[in-house]
């Protein structure tokens, strides 16, 4: 192994070998600015501390998984720079820079932090997201709680990235917020507010006040979002003209968000005919951005719709359609067999699937089983689709692709260390950064109930 010669070990030697003129000229430019010299002595700041010291992690495999190319790379180097990505590769391939701290974590893997997109669990949650059937002006971000118990056990559990949304009590329930788990302020943690405005069909909104149907429903939220989009393109005339100030409707602002493809709606649609209307309403007729959250109950079956429409599916927190009486009568449909949901969309030709955890109806640390799960029940995972459905797809669905959900130069180095495949329950998660800052450490401390 080639050993490696502090720089300053380097210099002494060079200076005591010089002859006395060239020791002179060196000890003449290196005094001619007391604060150089001053700034050589302090002490080198923490890896990841904009202007600091760099960090290289030695890992036996780094699962990279970006949308496109090579997802996992042996005996790799990640370097870290500001808090971004600042290289990727083979060990041979990348060399260390000098000053750098090195992290060798052995036969540990190294993969990106994970993305929920379906969380109601970062904060105090005291909002009234029920008040009319659409309420698409109320901000879950108003509610945020920085260092939240069940939000940090999520953190423990390789939750770095989170979608706080309203609930499903109304058809649109209000707007989410995208946050970095882990971090000390708001202000920090904070991705895209709105992260999402959240929709739900069918189910819980049925029992809001008047129970209402589901044509009186899916009427009154075409109604609401058919006004946000005229606002938005009123907005957008008043804009190009130049001749007025436009006119803010706080209520539809999230809609104007949605109409410039800034943020994405979070459907909570299940059962195939309500999830099918979510992509005739939502996709095709208006045209706003949309993925599926939750998708259960049969709902794989409009997946190859899904699939021409662009729209993606974030699946969860149930696993699993099951033929019983109950899901036969809400459902209207009749399972030939135990059917794994996620396997239900990725054999009808669906790849971009997330999963979810709906937390906390199940704990947000466990959302890598989620996808465990979904292989049990026959989800293939020859190409790495569990973790990269726990990491960029969730990423690219957001929109947040270009920040976090894989190992790539120039991203937030938002990284897991554990023990094996992080999708295994039987790995665990032993380290974790967020912005090249080492957010949890079980060598330090557990998270525990």
């Amino acid at each position: 192994m080639k050993r490696i010669i502090p720089v300053s070990l380097l210099l002494g030697a060079a200076l005591a070998l010089s002859t006395p003129a060239m020791a002179t000229s060196q000890v003449a430019v290196a005094g001619q600015s007391a604060v150089q010299n001053a700034s050589m002595k302090a002490p080198l700041a923490a890896p990841g501390v904009p202007g600091g010291r760099g960090l290289a992690i030695k890992t036996a495999k780094a699962l990279t998984v970006p949308l496109e190319g090579q997802q996992f790379i042996d005996g790799a180097v990640i370097l870290i720079k500001d808090g971004l990505i600042e290289a990727v590769g083979t060990a041979a391939e990348t060399p260390i820079p000098i000053g750098y701290e090195v992290l060798d974590v052995g036969d540990r893997w190294v993969s990106p932090g994970m993305v929920e997109l379906h969380a109601h669990i970062a904060g105090t949650f005291d909002i009234n997201d029920t008040v009319y059937l659409t309420n698409p002006g109320v901000r879950a971000s108003v509610s945020v709680r920085p260092g939240d118990r069940k939000m940090m056990m999520g953190l423990a559990g390789g939750v770095t990235t989170i979608l706080f949304i309203p609930g499903s009590g109304a058809n649109i329930g209000g707007q989410g917020v995208l946050l970095k788990i882990g971090l000390e302020d708001y202000e920090s943690m904070l991705i895209r507010d709105p992260g999402s405005m959240k929709l739900a069909q069918a189910g819980n909104p049925e029992r809001w006040t008047i129970n209402p149907g589901r044509s009186f429903m899916n009427w009154n939220t075409r109604n609401t979002l058919e006004r946000g989009v005229a606002y938005a393109k009123r907005f957008e005339k008043d804009q190009e003209k130049g001749t007025k100030r436009p006119k803010r409707d706080l209520q539809f602002e999230v809609i104007r968000a949605l109409y410039n493809n800034e943020a994405q709606i979070s459907t909570h649609t299940q059962i195939y005919q309500v999830a099918n209307m979510t992509l005739t309403m939502v996709a095709e007729e208006l045209g706003l951005p949309v993925f599926i959250d939750h998708g259960t109950f049969n709902a794989y079956r409009v997946a190859p719709r899904a699939v021409e429409l662009g729209v993606n599916a974030i699946l969860g927190p149930r696993n699993v359609d099951v033929p019983t009486p109950g899901m036969m009568g809400w459902a209207g449909t009749n399972p030939e067999r135990i059917q794994g949901v996620a396997a239900g969309y990725q054999e009808r030709g669906m790849k971009m699937i997330g999963f979810n955890t709906d937390s906390p109806v199940i704990p947000q640390e466990e959302l890598s089983l989620q996808a465990a799960i979904a292989v049990k029940y026959g989800f293939e995972d020859s190409e790495l689709q569990t973790i990269r459905g726990l990491t960029i797809i969730p990423a690219k669905t957001a929109g947040i692709d270009h920040l976090v959900g894989s190992i790539e130069v120039g991203k937030h180095a938002d990284l897991l260390i554990t023990t094996g495949d992080p999708v295994d329950p039987r790995s665990c998660v032993e380290r974790i950064f967020t912005e090249g800052k080492t957010v949890y450490d079980t060598s330090m401390e557990r998270q525990r109930w």
